[in-house]
């Protein structure tokens, strides 16, 4: 991690556009280049967040899903920002239509759930918990190709994740209303077939649906 000095970080942000904001200041910029700065502010005196920084974590983070040849951002840096008390990570955004802006365009979107429940089958299997699993942080890139973004919540074990970690997981997922109803319209038949096709775990499509509708 680097320390960035204020009139560094000021330089950097020139020009930026503010993306994302709360009362406590910035969160996301979009710089003058088009590359993005990911702020982050340690809520607490005591946390984990002092041993292993966010920004950190989402660079890491970065790093196993670029190993596992999933589409995530690519990370420039990871700073310090001592002035303003955040850490910060600067990376080129991943390219492409988050799932719920190409739902948005197109609403019948037939193929989506289809290829997410793909999608999450093959994160499950290489061990990656992600919390912040929802349809906002699941981009399709140009080349067609599904990746994550917004990273610092996740989490990759050594094996694959138990059955409990995976129904964890799919709440994660189904907490939001909007993408709940969307992903749902067939009981989550789509996702689920999908899901099961491309996954050793043991559950029948009964099972799975069962979950996916569970509240």
């Amino acid at each position: 991690m680097q320390v960035l000095d204020h009139s560094a970080y000021e330089s950097l942000r020139a020009g930026a556009t503010v993306l994302e904001a709360d009362k406590h200041g910035d969160k996301v910029l979009r710089l003058a280049d088009g590359n993005f700065l990911k702020l982050f502010r340690r809520k607490r005196l005591i946390s984990s967040a002092a041993l292993y920084p966010y920004a950190q974590r989402f660079a890491d983070n970065a790093a196993i899903l670029s190993r596992l040849g999933i589409p995530c951002p690519d990370i420039i840096g990871v700073y310090r920002i001592g002035s303003i008390e955040r850490d910060a990570v600067h990376y080129r955004p991943l390219p492409g239509q988050t799932l719920r802006q190409l739902i948005a365009a197109d609403s019948t979107a037939s193929e989506l759930p289809a290829r997410l429940g793909k999608l999450i089958a093959e994160l499950h299997e290489q061990g990656v918990y992600f919390r912040s699993l929802h349809l906002g942080n699941v981009v399709e890139t140009p080349e067609g190709v599904l990746g994550l973004i917004d990273l610092a919540d996740m989490r990759k074990m050594r094996r694959a994740l138990s059955r409990r970690q995976r129904k964890r997981n799919f709440a994660h997922m189904l907490r939001y209303e909007d993408d709940r109803r969307w992903l749902l319209a067939d009981q989550g038949a789509s996702l689920g077939k999908a899901y099961l096709r491309s996954s050793p775990v043991r559950w029948d499509q009964a099972t799975l649906r069962q979950i996916l509708n569970a509240e």
